[in-house]
């Protein structure tokens, strides 16, 4: 009796700590949703983060859990997880978070929690235990969301730009300021519906490791979808301001036009890999379609520079967070 309650104890402190990640996810990526809208000045911060916020809780009636069944049960051969692991994914999801936000670099948490787990799982029982159709799906979106989220972002201001060639600049901006509530409120909602599902598939992980769900569960506990889902929000809510003057302003400069083209391109991209359940980055997705806003421009209006720093800790996410997963994993050997 006492170790069953031991474990269930264990289990409890690690649904908190994948619940801090949640929070820290939402304040993290909080920029993703919310800079566009705030650099071109439609909505104060204050409101921008409650309102992004809102569609990030709103997401919960909207998508099917794909992409929570893939981070549960299509990352990881079923057996493996146990909570050493799942401690070392989150404390290298968390650390990596950390480490970003603090030098105000967009990264990705989604690839952060993965990278976490697929180190963790290494460190404990090899690389063959990893299910390598749910990896390879993960880590060509490192590549396809950035690129489809620049080509759709393009494409729109093009069509745009074209649409209204002959209307006043006043008019045009006057529009899209309204425009680009709907197109922010749809950003908003495409982050919650992707990134509060990875953390509801690394606690359904857990709750399946120790015998609290069943692999032959078809969804998790509802109260598991519904903590997350208030977590991130919660997150947002708080944001990471550093972050925010990196993706409205340093990688080029926006009108409501182009934050509108930004975020439609990025909810686009959002909602077709959530129906496919790929855990994508909200962060490579918005990122990739503000650089193909600017890049219709002109070239020299990206900061070219910026983006090259901005990939080089896309490139490094997986390994770094694996690095420090597989560290705490070892760490949690000795603890309990």
């Amino acid at each position: 009796m006492e170790t069953v309650q031991a474990a269930l104890w264990v289990v409890v402190l690690l649904v908190v700590l994948a619940l801090l990640f949640d929070f820290m996810n939402g304040f993290h990526d909080a920029a993703n949703s919310i800079a566009t809208v705030v650099s071109t000045g439609v909505l104060k911060p204050a409101q921008a983060v409650l309102f992004a916020a809102f569609f990030n809780v709103v997401a919960i009636f909207v998508f099917h859990l794909s992409v929570a069944a893939t981070v549960g049960k299509g990352i990881v051969q079923p057996g493996v997880v146990d909570t050493h692991v799942v401690f070392g994914a989150l404390v290298g999801a968390i650390t990596w978070n950390v480490i970003t936000w603090y030098y105000g670099i967009p990264s990705s948490s989604s690839h952060a929690l993965i990278g976490g787990i697929v180190g963790a799982v290494i460190a404990k029982a090899g690389a063959g235990s990893l299910v390598s159709t749910g990896i390879l799906k993960t880590v060509a979106f490192i590549f396809v969301s950035p690129l489809l989220g620049f080509l759709l972002g393009s494409l729109m201001m093009v069509a745009v730009s074209w649409m209204f060639r002959r209307a006043r600049p006043s008019r045009v901006d006057k529009w899209f300021r309204r425009l680009q509530l709907v197109s922010a409120g749809a950003y908003s909602l495409g982050h919650g519906g992707n990134d509060a599902q990875k953390t509801i598939g690394i606690i359904w992980l857990l709750l399946i490791a120790t015998g609290y769900a069943s692999t032959a569960d078809a969804s998790p506990p509802t109260w598991t979808i519904v903590s997350c889902y208030l977590a991130i929000g919660l997150g947002t809510m708080f944001g990471g301001w550093r972050i925010v003057k990196t993706m409205g302003q340093k990688i080029t400069k926006l009108k409501p036009v182009g934050g509108f083209c930004a975020e439609t391109g990025g909810a686009l991209t959002l909602f077709l890999a959530t129906a496919m359940g790929i855990p994508v980055s909200t962060t490579h997705t918005i990122t990739g379609a503000i650089v193909g806003v600017g890049s219709t421009q002109r070239a020299s209006a990206v900061r070219w520079g910026v983006a090259g720093n901005i990939i080089w800790a896309w490139v490094l996410t997986i390994p770094a967070s694996a690095f420090v997963a597989a560290i705490a994993y070892w760490v949690s050997l000795q603890l309990y």
